[in-house]
């Protein structure tokens, strides 16, 4: 295999490479040229259906067959792009949108063409302030240029691109979600069918594909598919942008072959483990993805094989390592916190199990916790989601898969410290014992906390009296 070549980070340490100047002087746009003024739309979707391209955003769906869902007959077609990445320890993209903007307006201007979208846009997470900023001042540069707008290149073809920016609500990484936000709408998941490819924004056939999906565009129709397909593993094409942070000692964004391992990226990239210590479990891509163990450094992360550690996929490859001195009683708990925390509340399954991950976390941290609670939690886990068919997007699987992954795998730890971590006043209240147990409640005991009170409650609620005493 020749050696690798970067492609998607390779202006990152040109100076001013966010400048149109820069990136035209280095070639930019002049793909972008060739493709409007002696390709057809179907010959661009052909091209990107054979590199086997597959979405980076985390669900590894292939691109061009996305395509290709779009009806034949319609007269309108919007582009969302989706720069929301509000998944936990993940910077690829705000690096492609910061430091290299232009080469992403060029790989939306390509498949707005390859699927006739005349208008885009790009939903960007409310926190990247600097990357809309730049993305803005790039979007000018790029219209002023005539690289947008009307009749690019003397092709025909219109197409302009608007910076939308969202309000930080993870689930509006999903993409129903994020176009119902963009519509000005509450952001939640919208039930499928109809699929965005039929009825997305504005109710008109919309295309939604993540900012590094976008940016492999140009590289494809320029080196052609079989250059793509020569890098990465089977079924897990070309280029990609890992990142590496937590207990590292260099948090990282490096752009590598498709099925590279956790310990090359950490040895290798990221300088090891931070402060001599050893790796405890890799979190390899956001983490709704679970943990990978120590044992499993070695194992390609690529789209298929990641699955043989019990992930729940390579969802981003951003990479969050957990040294040997840190609690995955605490992990867990902070990953519950988060998902209860940003679960939409539309589906019951995960609105409430979200919540009672957390609750039950809290109290196993507080010193309440029961060995029980273990199989509770695996058993919830094992039954919400999108897989068993409970919810309407992937949130609460993404929930429910680190607590699969962790009891599974690390089961010992989190029952050492129950037993370990015992206070009696942090234990189940009366009222989750009769729950738990499925006794009848005591009727008076309605809120968390509250001791059984010392009356009866026969005493103050007496039966009603029977015929052969009532009083005429």
């Amino acid at each position: 295999m020749p050696a690798f070549e970067p492609v998607l980070s390779r202006n990152f340490q040109v100076p001013d490479s966010h400048t149109l100047r820069v990136y035209t002087e280095r070639g930019g746009y002049s793909t972008a040229r060739h493709v409007l003024t002696t390709m057809t739309p179907e010959a661009v979707v052909q091209v990107v259906k054979d590199s086997e391209l597959r979405g980076r955003g985390g669900a590894g769906f292939a691109t061009g067959l996305k395509w290709t869902f779009l009806p034949k007959d319609r007269k309108e077609t919007f582009m969302c792009v989706n720069a929301d990445e509000s998944e936990p320890a993940t910077f690829n993209n705000r690096w492609l949108m910061e430091r290299d903007p232009h080469q992403l307006l060029e790989g939306i201007l390509i498949s707005c063409f390859a699927t006739q979208a005349q208008i885009a846009y790009i939903y960007i997470r409310f926190e990247y302030i600097n990357a809309t900023r730049i993305l803005e001042q790039a979007i000018a540069e790029a219209r002023a240029a005539g690289h947008l707008g009307r009749n690019i290149y003397g092709s025909g073809f219109d197409c302009e691109i608007y910076v939308h920016r969202g309000a930080g609500a993870y689930i509006c990484g999903e993409e129903t979600g994020l176009i119902e936000s963009l519509e000005g709408k509450r952001g939640w998941p919208r039930i499928k069918p109809p699929f965005p490819a039929i009825e997305g924004a504005f109710r008109k056939p919309t295309v939604v594909n993540n900012v590094e999906t976008l940016c492999c565009v140009p590289h494809i129709l320029e080196r052609g598919a079989s250059w793509f397909r020569s890098i990465g593993t089977p079924k897990s094409y070309g280029p990609k942008l890992y990142t590496v942070s937590g207990h590292v000692n260099r948090p990282v964004c490096v752009e590598l072959p498709l099925g590279v391992t956790a310990r090359e990226l950490i040895d290798e990239h990221a300088g090891g483990c931070w402060k001599g210590r050893k790796v405890k479990a890799v979190v390899p891509g956001g983490i709704s993805m679970g943990l990978m163990s120590a044992d499993e450094l070695d194992v390609k992360l690529d789209f298929e094989e990641i699955r043989k550690t019990g992930c729940l996929g390579l969802g981003t490859a951003a990479l969050t390592v957990l040294d040997d001195h840190t609690s995955l009683v605490d992990y867990l708990y902070n990953t519950c916190r988060f998902f209860a925390h940003e679960s939409c509340g539309q589906c019951t399954p995960c609105r409430e199990g979200t919540a009672w991950f957390y609750k039950t976390l809290k109290r196993i941290k507080a010193g309440g916790g029961r060995l029980e609670d273990l199989d509770l939690l695996r058993s919830l886990a094992q039954n919400l989601g999108i897989t068993p068919g409970t919810t309407i997007c992937g949130l609460a699987d993404g929930a429910a898969w680190p607590i699969r992954n962790a009891l599974d795998k690390f089961r010992p730890e989190f029952e050492d410290y129950i037993r370990t971590h015992q206070n009696p006043a942090a234990g189940p209240t009366p009222l989750q014992e009769a729950i738990f147990h499925g006794r009848p409640a005591d009727p008076l005991i309605t809120q968390i906390g509250l001791s059984k009170p010392s009356t009866p409650a026969s005493a103050l609620n007496p039966p009603p009296p029977t015929p052969s005493t009532a009083t005429h």
